[in-house]
């Protein structure tokens, strides 16, 4: 019993001991919502299916079209949780005029379902467990850093993408003159 107690104390010293390297020296040197050049497109997103907390697929082209505010997130991060109720009251907020968003998880089915049991979401999580950082990678995140939110117009081009907690001001900035801008 003692030696489980011991591992226990260890493992989190180390965990701890890692948060803390990652937030006092890593961190700083990100700059919290830069713009990451994108390179890669939107293919992949378009092109894969994850699972939604019901573990049914939902195949990402169902939003194609839309203009489409993706955030890849975690159950472990706390400034994914930060944020989540600011991307829910948008996305009801914008209920209606072409636009969805979409969040995407490194964590299983099982993990995110369990999280919704307690924390209100109005938009689609979805599971992509490891995929998710191979997504984000794909559509900019060569940091690994999450949250990692973008923004995708109609046309399936990457309108902004943003490092770190985003928020209400930062996403209208981008959405507003997309819905009211006159298609040629």
């Amino acid at each position: 019993m003692r030696s489980i107690s011991r591992l226990l104390i260890v493992a989190a010293l180390v965990m701890g001991g890692g948060f803390a390297i990652f937030k006092y020296l890593l961190l700083p040197h990100l700059q919290q919502g830069e713009q990451i050049p994108v390179t890669n497109g939107t293919s992949a997103l378009f092109a894969a299916t994850f699972p939604d907390t019901n573990n049914v697929p939902q195949a990402l082209k169902q939003w194609q079209g839309k203009v489409l505010v993706v955030n890849f997130w975690a159950t472990w991060c706390p400034p994914c949780l930060e944020e989540m109720p600011e991307l829910s009251k948008l996305n009801d907020e914008y209920k209606g005029q072409n636009v969805s968003f979409v969040g995407i998880s490194t964590d299983d089915v099982a993990k995110i379902s369990e999280f919704t049991k307690g924390t209100a979401v109005s938009y689609p999580l979805l599971a992509a467990d490891m995929q998710a950082a191979d997504l984000a990678e794909a559509l900019g995140n060569n940091r690994g850093v999450l949250p990692y939110t973008v923004i995708i117009k109609t046309d399936g081009s990457i309108a902004k993408s943003h490092l770190g907690r985003i928020n209400r001001a930062i996403l209208q900035e981008t959405l507003i003159p997309l819905l009211t801008s006159k298609k040629p």
